[in-house]
């Protein structure tokens, strides 16, 4: 099996784990060659034009294809109390680009869209202890946000590699199992002869969080149609991850993902062998992780950031806000966005663009992306 870390960092590849006993046990490799690609969605409009002078059936007509890109962006939006606005229209709606008002062409309420979710668990040795309450309530999220023929979802876990524990399905029992394997102690895998288990304790090499969001939004989530989310439960604390921060959200802005992220920190010590935080102490590279402890990063910003740049949100879990809570407020997210359009001006260049998504009430506070990126 080819690890993530110790390659050059021009040849390097990165690629997601498949193989569980939800799926196989067979490793596969995705290309990043469509890395470059924009996720704004294109319309392809084709004009057949006839010569002048020619007759059907004498000539083969030419035909121009003319590629339209329409960018998308959903938006929640709430009023000064914090309450979901439902019963906006497209007029309501102020939408700029890089400061320049566009003109909305698509405009939906999203309620009844397919919606594709990735699960993204954090299995480190610092979420050791919580695993069984984010295991609950992941099961009972998906429950409820799993419609019939319109709902999608995968589960992902990552500590010191990034494994696929199930691939996109609607089948509530398939992500039942996959869910359970996340309680699931390292010592029984490898009693099991579970190939996940090698290296022994579970998160004892790292906490690829960046690598995790950038395979889930590269190499799954950008292929879908319709509205996409990804949920993230972590502590924040990446360590050893070949991608960067920057890199991670952009991938997931490209493919058009909404991240919710879920700070769920255990406040106890955690008394990890391997030591550090999570177990990161001892890097794959060899000495100390990428992240000695003086300079542990502040999780919560790093799960902000993504969240934010992204048009998701930031929760974090507390006696006063149990993660049943935080999966409601997520729910209700998703059940009322705005699904808006526009096609950018021809003069637009390529790399990042800035949004701004904005209502015509004063005190209503939108939620959605910072930006996006056109193509290269």
């Amino acid at each position: 099996m080819e690890t993530f870390i110790g390659r050059p960092a021009i040849e390097r590849r990165n690629t997601l784990r498949r193989g569980s006993p939800v799926k196989s046990q067979t490793a596969a490799r995705f290309s990043r060659a469509s890395l470059v690609r924009t996720w704004c969605a294109p319309l392809l409009i084709a004009a057949t034009l006839l010569p002048s002078g020619s007759l059907l059936g004498q000539q083969q007509p030419s035909q121009i294809n003319v590629d339209v890109k329409v960018v998308n962006v959903l938006a929640t939006v709430r009023d000064k109390h914090g309450k979901i606005v439902s019963n906006l229209g497209k007029d309501d709606f102020v939408l700029a680009e890089d400061g320049k008002p566009q003109t909305i062409t698509y405009f939906s309420r999203e309620t009844d869209v397919p919606l594709t979710m990735g699960l993204l668990v954090d299995t480190s040795g610092s979420q050791s202890r919580v695993l069984d309450a984010e295991r609950s309530a992941s099961q009972s999220f998906l429950d409820n946000m799993l419609r019939e023929d319109k709902g999608r979802a995968f589960v992902i876990h990552f500590d010191h590699e990034v494994e696929l524990l199930q691939d996109l399905t609607g089948s509530r029992e398939k992500l039942e199992k996959a869910l359970g394997l996340l309680g699931k102690p390292a010592f029984e895998q490898q009693d099991s002869g579970d190939p996940r288990a090698r290296g022994g304790r579970r998160g004892g090499g790292g906490t690829l969080l960046y690598d995790a969001v950038y395979l889930a939004s590269d190499e799954v989530i950008k292929k879908q149609q319709g509205r996409k989310a990804l949920i993230v439960l972590s502590d924040g604390v990446d360590h050893d991850s070949k991608e960067t921060l920057q890199t991670a959200i952009e991938t997931a802005q490209r493919a058009d993902a909404v991240v919710y992220s879920i700070l769920f920190a255990d406040e106890r010590p955690n008394q990890n062998p391997f030591g550090g935080f999570g177990g990161g102490g001892m890097g794959r590279r060899g000495g100390r992780g990428r992240f000695p402890l003086e300079e542990r990063p502040d999780g919560k910003k790093v799960l902000e950031r993504i969240s934010k740049e992204t048009g998701g949100s930031l929760f974090e879990v507390s006696k006063k806000q149990p993660i049943d809570q935080i999966y409601s407020a997520i729910e209700e997210d998703l059940r009322n966005q705005y699904g808006m359009g526009y096609a950018p001006g021809a003069d637009a260049t390529p790399g990042y663009h800035k949004l701004q998504v904005t209502t015509k009430q004063k005190d209503y506070a939108v939620q959605a992306r910072d930006g996006y990126y056109s193509a290269r």
